[in-house]
């Protein structure tokens, strides 16, 4: 890794916890712990329904998301282990993917995309490989185009 980063990881932008029953998911997050529903997302071509909930507030505020399958037979399986992910909010993420890439990090198939929370997101893949041997180690990581408010803050 001889260049420079030309990026910043500022924080944790959101943690994805998925189970078969969203509701059992909310008594815990919103019942017990508080956490409030801001918006619900649901994708058929993710597989998922998703309510997005707020730890804290302010442009600091982690997300956390409880998902659960639209069809728990198909893929991507939200509910299984591997799709729990941690996000991290990125100041350029369009460069992180660039430089990562050129370093060696394997990322998921898909690409920069809109995310459920609008950001534009790509994921590390948990399993590095031979062409790409740095990878999550058995954590799928989401990297978050942070928006300007996030950045000032968390810079």
């Amino acid at each position: 890794m001889s260049t420079p980063k030309p990026f910043k990881i500022l924080g944790i932008q959101q943690i994805a916890i998925g189970g078969t029953d969203k509701q059992r998911l909310k008594s815990l997050w919103v019942d017990i712990f508080g956490l409030q529903v801001k918006s619900t997302f649901v994708s058929e071509r993710e597989n998922v329904d998703e309510d997005i909930c707020a730890l804290g507030s302010g442009p600091t505020a982690v997300e956390v998301d409880l998902m659960q399958p639209l069809d728990i037979d198909k893929k991507p399986a939200v509910h299984a282990t591997p799709l729990n992910h941690v996000g991290l909010w990125v100041d350029d993420l369009a460069k992180a993917v660039e430089w990562m890439t050129a370093n060696g990090v394997r990322f998921a198939p898909g690409g920069i995309r809109k995310g459920a929370a609008g950001f534009d997101i790509c994921f590390i893949h948990p399993k590095a490989n031979d062409e790409f041997p740095i990878g999550g180690e058995g954590v799928l990581i989401e990297l978050v185009q942070a928006p300007a408010e996030v950045v000032a803050a968390l810079s």
